[in-house]
C-alpha cells in the first residue's frame, strides 16, 4: 500500500510538471514574439524620426498670425527703402549672374515664362528682364507693380501649368512646405524647372517658418519632379541651389 502511494504521487507530480511546461511554452513564445515586434517597431520609428531634416518652427497659433509676422517684415518702411535703394542694383547684379548660369545650362531661355516667388520689390524680375527674359513676374504678399503681383505662395493665384521656370529664395518662410511645393508643381508646365536657393549650413532669420538641414526633404516633397542638380552658391545668406524638373 505504501509503494502504491509513492508511485501514485510520482505520477501526479509528473503530470503537474508536464501541465506547467505545456502552459509555459506558448506563453514564452508569445512574449518572445511581442518583444521582437516591439523592438522592430521602435527601430523603425527611431529611423523615421532621425531622418527628418525639415523642421517647422513653433509659435504660430493660427495662419493669420503667421501672415501677420511675415507682413511685419515685408511692410517695414526702413527695409523697403533699403530694398529699393542701397540693395537694388547689388541684388540685380547677383541675380543676373544666377540667371545667366541657368541659361548657360539650358534651364532658361529668352522665351521662358518665369515666376519669382516671394519677390518683395522684384529685383529678381528686373534681373530677368535685363538678361533678356521679358515674360517674367514676381509674386509676394504685398504687390510692387509692375514687377510684383499679390499672391500667397501656399495658394498661388495662377492657372495650372503656365510657367516654364519658377525661382524662389524664400522656401524657409513656408509654414506648409508641402503646399508650397505642390503649388509650384501645379503651376509649372510639364518639363518646367523649379530653382530654389536655400540655406543648409546655417539657420535663417527670425521670420523663417522652417529649418532645412539637407536636400533630402525637398526630394520627397517634389513628388512630380526629378532632381536636376544641386550646387553651392552665395546668395544673400543662402548657400545651396537645388533644381528640379517637372516630369513629362
Amino acid at each position: 500500500m505504501k509503494e502504491f502511494s509513492v508511485s501514485t504521487s510520482s505520477i501526479i507530480i509528473s503530470k503537474y510538471i508536464f501541465f506547467i511546461v505545456l502552459i509555459t511554452i506558448p506563453i514564452l513564445l508569445f512574449l518572445s514574439h511581442r518583444n521582437s515586434s516591439s523592438s522592430a517597431f521602435i527601430s523603425t520609428t527611431t529611423t523615421s524620426n532621425s531622418d527628418s531634416d525639415l523642421k517647422i518652427r513653433p509659435g504660430y497659433s493660427t495662419y493669420d498670425s503667421y501672415i501677420k509676422k511675415q507682413l511685419n517684415k515685408t511692410l517695414n518702411p526702413k527695409l523697403r527703402k533699403i530694398w529699393t535703394t542701397r540693395d537694388w542694383d547689388r541684388k540685380i547684379q547677383v541675380f543676373s549672374k544666377f540667371f545667366g548660369e541657368l541659361r548657360n545650362g539650358n534651364l532658361l531661355s529668352d522665351s521662358s515664362k518665369v515666376l519669382c516667388i516671394g519677390a518683395r520689390m522684384g529685383q529678381e524680375v528686373e534681373a530677368l528682364k535685363r538678361v533678356g527674359v521679358s515674360n517674367s513676374v514676381g509674386m509676394d504678399l504685398v504687390p510692387y507693380p509692375p514687377l510684383v503681383v499679390k499672391g500667397d505662395f501656399h495658394n498661388q493665384p495662377f492657372d495650372d501649368e503656365i510657367f516654364d521656370l519658377e525661382f524662389s529664395n524664400v522656401f524657409d518662410h513656408a509654414l506648409f512646405p508641402e503646399k508650397f511645393v505642390s503649388e509650384i508643381e501645379r503651376t509649372l508646365k510639364t518639363g518646367g524647372v523649379c530653382v530654389l536657393h536655400v540655406s543648409l549650413s546655417k539657420r535663417a532669420d527670425k521670420y523663417s517658418a522652417n529649418d532645412l538641414f539637407s536636400v533630402e526633404p525637398l526630394k520627397k516633397l517634389f513628388k512630380r519632379s526629378e532632381l536636376v542638380h544641386t550646387r553651392t552658391v552665395d546668395g544673400f545668406g543662402l548657400d545651396t541651389e537645388v533644381v528640379f524638373r517637372k516630369n513629362r
